[in-house]
């Protein structure tokens, strides 16, 4: 009896010492910023996501899209934002790309951000238009020597995973390309669909219609493993390209001073979120695979794709803007 008192006390004075807001949150609605537009990958995943998180911490999750600058204009208004569990970002491996990018970001991607957990991950999908008559991995990449500085790719914005997929791609196979970068991936798609640019890696999710309906068609998937949404497409490693993968993952990040003890109710809360049914047939259907992870293990996998980041852009000769 008496260290069940003891227990007890001590776990009273814990709770007094946290911070009234950190106790009872949230009491409010939670406003989720996406850094990049309505209807791109990163905005469809954390909706599915934010439907659920919503019952399970009895708020409503009111997401805004703010996109631009390859995905920092979000990512910085949130980084300055009150830490206070009501202002959260939702972002994608863009934004472990960016400070390569963007040398002079108003913001640390690893010291002003607090990793809480990844939503999943999935494959790019390498697509083109169905006026070029390519079917094959290899064809694109003969075409693509045969005509030197005549192909073009667009992205999602400069920075994005969608970028740097087709970098990594294009420096891989050994043929040079231009990049054209939009505000968002259905204008990157809208572009390849009407034959104005060549080729395009883009998140399953939003691709994948097109490519049921033969409005582009998937050449591969830069993951290690075949999608089970395109069971049909190879992967690049298959088509014989090597050290071509590059995957991309989604998750939710607040701002670095948050309570710690609010980043494990949102942790915790979005986990029982990601392994509802329904939102695990949603994220599936869309090619977005399971990525289990703990705040500090998401924290240092950014750090370390930072770093890797930075190489591979400086390999592609890509320039900082």
């Amino acid at each position: 009896m008496k260290h069940l008192k003891v227990l007890l006390l001590a776990a009273a004075i814990v709770a007094a010492s946290l911070p009234a807001s950190a106790q009872t949150w949230p009491t409010r609605p939670i406003r989720a910023v996406v850094p990049f537009t309505a209807g791109s990958t990163t905005d469809i995943v954390p909706r599915i996501v934010f439907d659920q998180l919503g019952v399970e911490l009895g708020q409503t999750i009111i997401v805004e899209n703010r996109g631009g600058a390859g995905g920092t204009i979000g990512a910085a208004a949130v980084a300055k934002s009150d830490p206070d569990g009501y202002t959260i970002l939702a972002n994608s491996s863009a934004h472990v790309i960016s400070p390569s990018i963007y040398p002079n970001l108003p913001f640390d991607t690893a010291r002003d951000f607090a990793a809480v957990v990844p939503f999943g991950i999935s494959p790019n999908v390498l697509v083109v238009s169905p006026a070029s008559g390519i079917k094959t991995v290899q064809a694109f990449v003969a075409a693509a020597k045969a005509k030197p500085g005549s192909i073009n790719f667009s992205s999602a914005g400069v920075g994005t995973a969608t970028h740097m997929s087709a970098e990594r791609f294009r420096f891989a196979a050994g043929f040079e390309a231009t990049h054209v970068p939009f505000r968002g991936g259905p204008e990157a798609m809208t572009e390849v669909m009407g034959g104005r640019i060549d080729f395009y890696f883009g998140p399953i999710g939003t691709v994948l219609s097109a490519v049921q309906e033969g409005k582009v068609v998937a050449l591969a998937v830069n993951g290690p493993i075949r999608s089970s949404a395109l069971p049909n497409v190879p992967t690049l490693q298959e088509a014989g390209l090597k050290d071509a993968d590059y995957p991309i993952w989604y998750g939710v990040f607040a701002p670095a001073k948050t309570p710690r003890e609010i980043i494990d109710k949102l942790h915790a809360a979005t986990v029982k979120a990601l392994q509802t049914p329904r939102v695990v047939e949603k994220l599936a259907t869309i090619g977005v695979d399971p990525m289990p992870m703990s705040p500090k293990d998401f924290d240092a996998l950014v750090e370390k794709e930072i770093s890797v980041n930075a190489s591979l852009v400086k390999a592609a000769g890509i320039k900082p803007n």
